[in-house]
């Protein structure tokens, strides 16, 4: 079961909001957004509808499920629209499976058997505010599940033992890859104080109630989920908040384990606002292009709203770890820092203050996500770190890598490689500057395509920036001195409006975006900095 499309009216948090465009290769989908955004009510969205349509046992509340102050009738009359990729099989018991944040089981013990209600058809929760406590639940399934099976086999070829290790041998491996000295290894005695009892270090026989609120929460996640994906074969899972009670460093891992379980014709969906979590997504997405889809829940839901999953890019990324970091976010040092050439923000600078840097990181923000350009001042500046940026950033940030970026100019390729030679951090464009990429012809005429034009449009905007270049005091090849005239006549000959105030904004805010991978200038630039 893969979503495509989901439009909600007049429920909850939501107006009008239509979330569309989800790839059908995304097996995980994460929702991002402060607290009280909406990311829990599009869950609660998601199970009314499934609950109605696959005709399970369901309540209405108007006060919670209702959008406060509009008119409609009560109860759920097709507020939640949802279609998928695969198929439309919206009366299946299977179409989703829901978890909600609140989860605690602080003690399990069974004192009786008595015959359970098919997993198919279980509701635990009506509403994403209410307890969800799976344990229970869960280990009179399997008991009963095992007995059943005793009955049915009637060859002796199914004893309880085989059952309990073909079931539990998913939850024991995935929770050894979390806490590799806990072993799940029993279900006790079923007829008398039946529970689950672990190998923890030394410790045998150890009661489920002794684990820790962590232990507890990776157990019971991990737990109903594969004991879950037995029956819900062809599913969207939804986790509020997975990340409830772990520490840091587990909610990462927890994630891959969840990943793993789930059936690969299935999805994961999960809100969270776990820095660890994100990362990993965000991992996951890098090796795996199209497997992880990004939904921006950061917006204001009292008006109509389209999300489609957001581009993981470096600006993404800082909205995505303020929210689970608030100030911390600051802090948070990305894998590499480019120093280029421009102004920080000041009032000399105005407007187009680290020019250079914004420029990049329009181009390059979504390829390198963990690249982050700062400005540096002018060249000499940079090469010599005058105002000590790279010194700062390697005492502050462990393990960063510092590289100082600079225009061509006018150097020859052997003061170029000398300066490199002097310094392997430092990067020398193979161009005399940026707008000699920027204002490149493959630019220009992506440009033109993007804005209709036809070829002879086109010819006539390069024959008129050769005609500036030619007459520019410049050399050449540098663009910089007629930079100005090519962005007029780029705005008369195409009838460009709010294409950027100057040429410098010009470049960041129009021309910067049309640089894609499948172009030459892109390779190039690529390559003069990252050496890819």
């Amino acid at each position: 079961m893969k979503l495509n499309e989901v439009t909600i009216q007049d429920f909850r948090r939501f107006s009008d909001l239509v979330v569309r465009n989800i790839p059908s290769t995304a097996h995980l989908i994460v929702l991002v957004g402060p607290n009280g955004c909406g990311k829990s009510s599009f869950f609660d969205a998601l199970h009314t509808w499934h609950t109605w349509k696959a005709k399970k046992p369901r309540s209405w509340d108007d006060e919670y499920h209702a959008k406060m102050g509009s008119s409609q009738r009560r109860g759920f009359h097709n507020q939640v629209s949802i279609t998928f990729h695969d198929h439309e099989r919206v009366g299946s018991k299977k179409t989703f499976y829901v978890r909600s944040a609140y989860r605690n089981s602080p003690d399990l013990q069974i004192q009786n058997l008595s015959q359970t209600t098919p997993r198919l058809d279980q509701v635990r929760v009506a509403r994403l505010i209410d307890n969800d406590v799976a344990e229970e639940q869960t280990y009179h399934d399997l008991v009963s599940k095992g007995i059943e099976d005793l009955y049915e086999a009637g060859d002796g070829s199914t004893t309880f033992e085989r059952y309990r290790t073909a079931s539990l041998g998913v939850v024991r491996d995935s929770l050894r890859e979390m806490f590799p000295d806990l072993l799940l290894n029993s279900l006790g005695n079923p007829l008398r104080e039946g529970t689950f009892r672990f190998t923890k270090g030394i410790s045998e026989g150890f009661h489920f109630k002794n684990l820790s609120g962590g232990e507890k929460a990776a157990f019971d996640l991990i737990l109903d989920l594969a004991i879950a994906a037995q029956e819900y074969d062809d599913t969207v899972f939804c986790i509020d908040e997975p990340e409830s009670h772990l520490h840091a460093r587990l909610q990462g891992p927890l994630l891959s384990v969840l990943c793993n379980i789930v059936p690969d014709n299935c999805q994961l969906m999960l809100a969270t606002h776990s820095a660890g979590m994100i990362r990993q997504a965000r991992d996951m997405e890098l090796n795996t292009p199209g497997s992880v889809a990004f939904l921006d829940f950061d917006r204001d839901f009292d008006t109509p709203v389209v999300i489609e999953p957001a581009s993981p890019g470096r600006e993404f990324w800082k909205r995505v770890y303020h929210i689970a970091l608030d100030d911390l976010s600051e802090l948070l040092a990305p894998e590499r820092v480019v120093i280029c050439e421009g102004e920080p923000r000041n009032r000399q600078a105005a407007a187009n203050y680290a020019h250079d840097a914004r420029c990049y990181e329009k181009i390059f923000g979504e390829a390198f996500p963990e690249t982050e350009f700062v400005p540096g001042g002018g060249a000499k500046d940079v090469v010599s770190d005058k105002r000590g940026v790279a010194y700062v950033l390697r005492c502050l940030t462990k393990g960063v890598t510092v590289w100082r970026l600079i225009d061509r100019d006018n150097r020859s390729q052997e003061e170029v490689e000398e300066l490199e030679r002097h310094d392997s951090k430092i990067r020398v464009l193979g161009r005399r500057n940026l707008e000699s990429y920027l204002f490149d012809d493959e630019v220009l005429r992506a440009l033109a395509v993007r804005e209709n034009a036809d070829e002879t449009t086109v010819e006539n905007l390069l024959e008129e920036k050769g005609r500036l270049v030619a007459e520019s005091s410049g050399a050449p090849d540098d663009l910089k001195p007629c930079s100005g005239g090519i962005y007029n006549a780029c705005k008369d000959i195409l009838g460009l409006k709010r294409c950027g105030n100057d040429a410098k904004a010009f470049m960041r805010v129009t021309l910067a975006p049309l640089l894609t991978d499948s172009m030459g200038v892109y390779a190039e630039l690529r390559r003069d900095i990252f050496g890819l």
